[in-house]
């Protein structure tokens, strides 16, 4: 299964009772593009994932897996303890274009069903 980053966060939005002009004044993140992810048109970067992420009151990561289960309190590692790679990997995730997000993300996921 394909995993659709829009469709949880609109899951997540809506669980919490929240429209996307809440997200908007939550997040500062245009409604007409809240509305283009969670249509699935676009691929939102690491950066914009952490502001919707701040807006709906759960972690980052809750957004990136599938059945991560109840919100637990965890954080994303710090930069410092990443290695080269892996930061490497954040900055060109943040510059890359939708479809190429979109790839990753869906490599991502069946990378972690393995």
């Amino acid at each position: 299964m394909v995993m659709d980053i829009g469709k949880k966060l609109r899951i997540i939005r809506e669980s919490k009772g929240l429209s996307q002009g809440d997200i908007e004044r939550r997040s500062g993140l245009l409604r007409s593009y809240i509305s283009r992810v969670e249509g699935g048109y676009t691929a939102p970067s690491l950066t914009t994932l952490e502001k919707f992420a701040k807006a709906l009151g759960v972690e980052p990561y809750q957004l990136l897996f599938h059945n991560s289960g109840d919100p637990k309190p965890a954080r994303l590692p710090d930069q410092v303890g990443l290695t080269k790679p892996a930061k490497k990997l954040l900055k060109l995730f943040d510059h890359m274009s939708s479809g190429n997000r979109k790839v990753l993300l869906v490599m991502a996921s069946k990378l972690g069903r393995n």
